[in-house]
């Protein structure tokens, strides 16, 4: 109805959240499992959508942007079936505002004529970037009565330029500080400090799997001084914390 004039789709699947409600089409259909039938049957409904705007002939004036809120939900699980994700190498998961597995997820653009293709971008953005970049792209004004913490993506994404605006990145839990990163340009580096980490258990886990759900605050968490400190570029896992005496910097 809105392809001859400006639109926006806002869309927010229910999928590869519990309960992972899935046709019957797909049940099956993954060597994952059932969280694997879910996120395949969201894959045919992203392609769906991207299908009709094909249709429409609207591809080369419209970008998608692919992403999610928070990473895999590690203590959601049924016996040995794992239904919440997983977060490959990184560190925790979803509801920990801190450890990577909780706060890094995909970022998947399309603008053919305008995005160029089969192009990986190593730099940290943010789910805050949404905003200023789509009202560049509609030609409005951001306000200019307070402080705007999202950054217009266009120049990144093109390639005019090589480094995310993000200097400083702050993860929050709710209203509490947990972690803050800076995006060193000079080195490359990515400087990662945790102030406040959730308490795993049981005692060796990467998850609150005594809680179904890690804790913001309170008896959960422990307060770090001096602060966990990693270098996201040579440990991306947050494996080993550093200390004066194995980084002098």
């Amino acid at each position: 109805r809105n392809k001859h004039k400006p639109f926006l789709l806002f869309l927010s699947f229910l999928h590869s959240h519990t309960p992972l409600l899935t046709t019957k089409k797909f049940l099956g259909r993954s060597s994952h499992g059932l969280y694997g039938d879910n996120v395949e049957e969201m894959d045919w409904m992203v392609g769906q959508v991207l299908d009709a705007i094909d249709k429409e002939g609207l591809q080369n004036t419209t970008l998608v942007y692919f992403s999610s809120d928070h990473g895999g939900w590690l203590e959601r699980q049924e016996g040995k079936r794992q239904l919440g994700g997983w977060n490959g190498i990184y560190r925790g998961g979803k509801a920990m505002g801190g450890w990577e597995g909780g706060i890094r997820v995909p970022g998947i653009f399309r603008w053919p004529g305008v995005l160029p293709a089969g192009t990986v971008i190593d730099e940290p953005t943010s789910l805050m970037d949404i905003y200023p970049t789509v009202v560049h792209l509609a030609g409005g004004v951001l306000p200019q009565d307070r402080v705007i913490d999202g950054q217009d993506l266009m120049a990144l994404l093109q390639g005019r330029v090589e480094h995310s605006e993000h200097e400083f990145l702050f993860h929050y839990c709710g209203i509490h500080l947990h972690a803050a990163r800076w995006h060193q340009k000079d080195t490359g580096a990515i400087w990662k400090a945790h102030y406040v980490t959730p308490v795993f258990r049981p005692i060796g886990a990467g998850a609150c799997y005594d809680r179904g759900f890690c804790p913001c605050f309170g008896e959960g968490v422990t307060q770090h001084d001096p602060l966990l400190l990693f270098d996201l570029s040579r440990d991306p896992s947050e494996a080993k914390p550093l200390s004066a005496d194995t980084e002098p910097l």
